[in-house]
């Protein structure tokens, strides 16, 4: 009975923990992909300019996960998720009070720094969960990614509506914005619980004082390669799936089924892929999710039929942030735990890097290659070449010699 109390109250305090990837991923990044068509419309963007927006949140992200080791070294992941998710919260109130394009632009910048820091230092406590209780490690970190899923169905829910309501006194978008900032603020609220449980857990732990460790990047090249396409892969799905919808002829309650779905199915991915990322150490689950992910992507581009899209939506989800939780179970499973910080910061790093050059790269194809089927088309491509990638990466023996991140 007290086993079960206790793996009870670890599931309980995980998917709490969750909402950091709800705030980080779910809200703060994914929701521009719902706001972005009224945003283009009413400020007479092209798509360019539109993916450039979501590049710039990217570049930040890239620079969040390049210090988010200093940072956590200095702070605790606790109190960097907690802080970062704050500021995070707050600056989502700026598109309320500017629309100059290169404002919003550094505005996205400095969300996506502090996107990295809450979802990396988030993913370190999830890890550190799932290692008092190996067996369900798997499912303890599914369920912290999953929560990106939760903030996807509160968009869907939340945005639509704002944006189909007459007679406000700004613009919908406006408002959208300052209704997601809230629900932020709320959910990081929400996280004192789970970070004061886990730090009286690490008071005595020896594994909370071990110092962080180096991490050799060379023998895990394969699977970082394959993060690496997957980041840009993924990305323009994200940015503009719900602008393809709308170009279709969807009305705002299809692109709340079609997004309020996706969202749902990131949340069951932590019970459908468990057990594939717990008997995976090497590249094997990261190849297989980024050949599915491609085929999700690709199904838009072969008809304009809704339900084949919500498919496309449902499967998208199933799968595109089990494909982060591998990355993360691959780290867990082949180093210590005091190079965790430094294994997942070079997965973010590499994956940030990939997110910089996919929104952009289907904006420009859109306007003036084809469209975005086509830059659904390219994206897809890179997904598949990654899943090649992955699956050449073997488990990492700890001793392997390879430069060190710095």
């Amino acid at each position: 009975m007290l086993h079960q109390q206790s793996e009870s109250k670890l599931l309980l305090l995980a998917a709490v923990l969750s909402v950091a990837a709800a705030v980080s991923l779910g809200v703060t990044r994914f929701a521009y992909g719902l706001l972005l068509p009224a945003m283009r419309d009413d400020l007479a963007w092209s798509y360019t300019l539109s993916g450039a927006m979501n590049t710039s949140n990217a570049l930040g992200y890239f620079i969040g996960a390049l210090v988010t080791s200093r940072v956590m070294g200095l702070w605790g992941p606790g109190r960097t998720v907690i802080w970062a998710g704050l500021l995070a919260a707050f600056l989502m109130l700026i598109p309320g009070f500017f629309v100059d394009s290169t404002v919003l632009i550094v505005q996205r910048l400095i969300a996506g720094i502090l996107s990295a820091l809450v979802f990396v230092s988030g993913g370190i406590l999830a890890a550190r969960m799932g290692s008092r209780q190996a067996e369900r490690a798997g499912l303890i970190l599914g369920l912290y990614y999953g929560g990106t899923g939760a903030g996807i169905v509160v968009s869907a829910l939340l945005v639509p509506w704002i944006l189909d309501s007459a007679q406000l006194p700004l613009a919908p978008w406006v408002l959208a914005w300052w209704a997601l900032a809230l629900v932020c603020l709320v959910m990081v609220a929400m996280l004192r619980w789970p970070v004061k449980v886990l730090a009286a857990w690490e008071a005595d732990s020896a594994a909370a004082a071990e110092p962080a460790q180096p991490l050799a990047w060379w023998p895990m090249r394969y699977a970082l390669s394959g993060y690496a396409l997957f980041g840009l892969g993924y990305i323009g799905y994200m940015t503009f799936a719900v602008a393809l919808l709308r170009e279709h002829g969807a009305n705002s309650a299809e692109v709340a089924w079609f997004y309020g779905i996706l969202g749902v199915m990131v949340m069951a991915s932590s019970r459908i892929w468990a057990g594939l990322l717990n008997t995976h150490r090497g590249g094997g689950a990261l190849a297989r999710l980024n050949a599915l992910l491609g085929f999700a992507v690709v199904l838009p581009t072969l008809t304009d039929n809704f339900y084949v899209f919500v498919l496309s939506g449902a499967l998208f989800g199933a799968v595109f942030l089990s494909i982060v939780d591998s990355t993360t179970a691959f780290v867990r499973l082949n180093f210590p735990a005091a190079a965790w910080s430094a294994g997942i910061a070079a997965f973010t790093v590499v994956f940030a890097v990939g997110q910089v050059v996919g929104p952009l790269a289907v904006g420009w194809v859109a306007d003036s290659h084809g469209g975005l089927v086509r830059g659904f088309l390219y994206s897809a491509l890179a997904l598949w070449i990654g899943a090649a990638c992955a699956g050449l990466q073997k488990p990492v023996a700890h001793d392997a010699p390879g430069p060190q991140v710095l």
